[in-house]
């Protein structure tokens, strides 16, 4: 898997260099702001560049200079308008779920966010990235419990029964089904029982597989 990074804290900088580097990931850019990581991927991301990118992911800081608000976030999206569905991972020092309907806008998955406290972890930080870059969805469990307690009960979700609802948070954690039935100690079998109830619920049972645990996800994470 290769990586650019752009975040603006030096320290942290190298760290996650090492870090990634530690763990068979090759980082073939790191930069300190968004305009120096737009101007870094180039044409090289736009639709009618056909060659293989020169990344599989990009790993940015939410904030970053000049004005250390939202540098990184207008970075990615303007990424995914260049290349829709190009995979992307945001780090933030805090929960700032007001950015997230903008990131999961497209509805195309491969979109990652996570606290930068989780990058202590480094086993499961890199497991994130690369279901990520395999197209799949990750978002901090904090930023899900504080979703959870800001957007409970309303729409479709209001129809989920409590353990439904924790099978839902744990796919938006990224985890596979096995993965779901390890950590709730429920066999595989009844794990894809209450994602069947899901679709259902959700209105999703039309659509394919793939397609329809993204949009699951994506309802869960937006709270309708």
């Amino acid at each position: 898997m290769r990586v650019f990074l752009a975040e603006d804290q030096y320290l942290l900088r190298q760290g996650l260099e090492r870090l990634l580097a530690s763990q068979g990931v090759e980082v073939v850019g790191s930069v300190a702001t968004a305009d120096e990581f737009l101007s870094a991927v180039g044409e090289s991301l736009t639709p009618a560049h056909t060659a293989r990118p020169p990344m599989d992911l990009a790993l940015l800081d939410i904030r970053m200079p000049p004005t250390n608000t939202d540098e990184g976030i207008r970075a990615a999206l303007e990424l995914r308008r260049r290349r829709r569905g190009f995979p992307v991972v945001l780090l933030s020092q805090y929960v700032e779920h007001v950015y997230l309907d903008e990131l999961l806008g497209d509805g195309a998955g491969a979109i990652g966010y996570l606290l930068k406290d989780r990058v202590f972890d480094d086993v499961s930080f890199v497991e994130s990235l690369r279901t990520v870059a395999g197209g799949g969805t990750v978002v901090d469990p904090e930023v899900i419990v504080t979703l959870m307690q800001r957007q409970a009960a309303r729409g479709r979700l209001s129809s989920l029964t409590p353990r439904e609802t924790e099978v839902l948070s744990r796919m938006a954690q990224g985890d596979a089904n096995a993965s779901i039935a390890e950590r709730l100690v429920i066999t595989e079998k009844a794990v894809l029982k209450h994602i069947n109830a899901i679709f259902s619920k959700l209105g999703l049972a039309g659509e394919a597989t793939s397609a329809r645990r993204v949009m699951a996800v994506l309802a869960f994470l937006r709270g309708r």
